[in-house]
């Protein structure tokens, strides 16, 4: 084992110096008494050997305690994704080019503009508005679906490609977001009046809780989201991401889109509808999964 430093003559302070040297000792296999020991030989008073010691080698155990507890998650895998190399202006969805206002990195988050043209946004109230329920939430604790007091809108869902209008969109969102079309949920359509909100939440399905194995196996665990606006809502009801600080305004024919490579709140994707404070607001959301959904 080799010797502590030599305390300084005027003060026996625990130095960084110092506490690199026990963890040294530590990691070599050192027993904390042979440590103490040492030090004493080189100079340290029993006080001062022993704070430092006991200092130190807590700090390691918290380390190696919060390392512990971190859970494990699955690699990370293709997601889905705009083509964004070379920050272009507008990218190519197929029937049309849609403009990129916004990208943020690290979570992956966009902003589209004009996704959808007014007649489609429109068209999608439409047919949407006579089939209107109050909206369910996704339970994972038990892999169905009930009314939730934090999401206070009303919601239907359209099936994959029931009508033209559904088509057209969804082979847009598969050649802009590079994701196959099957992999894609139905296109799902909310209404929020005045007050109406979501608080909140993430989009994937806990892998925790008991109900989600049963959800998984309609197209495996949920990857993205793309949010559309169908109206403007006189004030509020923006899309909010309390962990990046960043809301989104719901301007007819914009679209948000995210992803979340693994199902755990590092994908820092926590988000919610905030409140409509005048007006309503209308969106339709299709929510993108790992295999075909069925």
């Amino acid at each position: 084992m080799t010797n502590a430093a030599n305390p300084s003559s005027n003060s026996q302070a625990i130095t960084p110096a110092l506490t690199r040297w026990i963890l040294e000792q530590s990691e070599a296999g050192h027993d904390p008494a042979s440590v103490l020991q040492a030090m004493q030989a080189a100079g340290w008073t029993e006080a001062v050997a022993l704070q430092a010691l006991e200092q130190t080698l807590k700090q390691q155990l918290d380390v190696a305690q919060a390392r512990a507890a971190t859970p494990r998650l699955p690699p990370s895998q293709p997601l889905p994704a705009p083509l964004l190399q070379g920050s272009p202006l507008y990218v190519d969805a197929g029937d049309r080019q849609v403009a990129v206002l916004m990208h943020l990195q690290n979570p992956s988050v966009v902003l589209f503009g004009d996704f959808l043209s007014a007649e489609e946004c429109e068209g999608l109230i439409a047919a949407a508005e006579p089939r209107l329920a109050r909206s369910l939430t996704v339970m994972t604790q038990t892999g169905g679906e009930e009314v939730s007091v934090d999401r206070t809108s009303d919601g239907m869902f359209f099936s994959r490609g029931e009508s033209a209008l559904i088509q057209r969109i969804e082979e847009r969102i598969a050649r802009l977001l590079n994701w196959p079309l099957l992999h894609g949920e139905g296109l799902q359509v909310l209404h929020y009046r005045p007050g109406a909100e979501y608080k909140p939440h993430y989009d994937y399905f806990d892998p925790h809780e008991p109900g989600t194995p049963t959800i998984l196996k309609r197209g495996g665990q949920r990857v993205a989201t793309l949010v559309m606006y169908l109206n403007e809502p006189a004030q509020g009801g923006g899309t909010t991401f309390p962990d990046l600080q960043l809301e989104v305004t719901p301007k007819r024919g914009n679209a948000v889109f995210f992803s979340y490579a693994q199902a755990h709140p590092s994908s820092r994707t926590l988000h919610g509808g905030a409140p409509v404070l005048a007006g309503e607001k209308w969106v339709a959301t299709k929510w993108l999964r790992e295999g075909e959904f069925h």
